[in-house]
């Protein structure tokens, strides 16, 4: 199966000195995938033969200086930067260029590009970002992130939906748990947003398991969690900035006096696995899901490695074709709504 996919190499804090080497390096992985790298190509070509080994021939470049910087309004990357490497990408998985578009520009403008690019699926009201998180007994999916910060419990139903059916297709679960984060696992706690989102997930036909607080994103009892925008970008930020901390902190204490620098050397295989499982870029990549075609949000500050998963991630989505999965499942549940209220309608009176 050719897969394409289209690379902003010029998104992120470094751009293409990280983009072009992890693109690379998937390629070299994927003896199926084709790319699509779009940016300057002053600044691609030398990275590019550098690569002695580098497949020229599943290569292609999309030529443009323009590209959107961190700092960008979203209002001037949409309207006053048509030609930028977002735009282009993204411009490549709605004209069939591409399957796929990965990028680690700005997320705002990321989103707002992409929806106005390839629009939402019908029965879809907004899209929503989701990636995997580390848990106890492997990871879960957590959705949304921070692309709606004003949700309504109608919008969380279509997230958590999206998320079941996205964690159903890529980790094979029959019927993923989902759970609903909330300050407390008691029916008394939240607030009236949070409990009516639980009526409707708990009259959904969702594997709904009820609230997770939020240590338990990473017990592992769930497969999904679902959240508002705010809550969870906090939440992601936060478990970001804890990883991190425990890391500095870990390596500090060793580094205390001759002693302990002897003990961490007799530890550090389980420092090193303990830094691989907890290491953010190893789950980097975040679906902009509810969008026609895929979009994989990569972190801004993402190092090779981590870009090249970002990469994986999309290419597994194209696999596993998560548009279509999700262009059925709301097109029938419109239909199913649409029969519905047809049934329920008064029927006029003969006069």
């Amino acid at each position: 199966m050719r897969i394409t996919v289209a690379v902003d190499v010029m998104g992120g804090d470094f751009g293409p000195s990280v983009t072009v080497p992890a693109a690379l390096q998937v390629l070299a992985e994927q003896p199926d995938l084709h790319l699509l790298l779009v940016g300057d190509e002053a600044q691609i070509v030398p990275l590019i033969a550098f690569s002695a080994s580098t497949p020229r021939a599943r290569i292609e470049i999309v030529h443009t200086t323009e590209f959107v910087t961190m700092s960008d309004k979203v209002s001037v990357a949409l309207r006053n930067k048509k030609q930028s490497s977002m735009r282009l990408a993204i411009n490549a998985v709605r004209d069939g260029q591409a399957q796929a578009c990965v990028s680690a520009g700005n997320t705002g403008a990321l989103m707002a590009i992409g929806r106005f690019v390839l629009k939402m699926h019908a029965g879809i009201d907004r899209p929503a970002i989701m990636t995997a998180l580390p848990t106890q007994t492997g990871h879960v999916h957590m959705l949304d992130l921070g692309a709606n910060v004003d949700s309504e419990p109608h919008h969380l139903l279509q997230f958590a939906e999206m998320g079941a059916l996205v964690a159903q297709a890529l980790d094979g679960h029959d019927q993923p748990r989902v759970g609903l984060l909330n300050i407390g696992e008691e029916e008394i706690k939240g607030n009236d947003f949070i409990k009516a989102t639980h009526e409707l997930l708990r009259a959904s036909s969702l594997n709904y398991i009820g609230y997770v607080e939020g240590d338990g994103i990473f017990h592992g009892d769930a497969d999904v969690v679902v959240c508002d925008g705010f809550v969870g970008n906090i939440a992601l930020k936060s478990s970001e900035g804890v990883a991190k901390m425990m890391a500095a902190m870990i390596k500090a204490q060793i580094n205390r006096n001759w002693l302990t620098k002897l003990l961490g050397l007799l530890a550090y295989p389980i420092w090193k696995g303990l830094k691989q499982e907890m290491d953010p870029g190893r789950y980097n990549g975040a679906s902009l899901v509810g969008l026609t075609g895929i979009v994989v949000k990569s972190h801004g500050s993402a190092q090779i490695d981590s870009f090249a998963q970002a990469l994986r991630v999309a290419i597994k989505e194209v696999e596993k074709d998560i548009p279509a999965l999700l262009a059925r499942h709301f097109s029938a549940a419109e239909h199913a709504k649409k029969a519905l209220l047809l049934a329920t309608e008064s029927p006029v009176e003969a006069v």
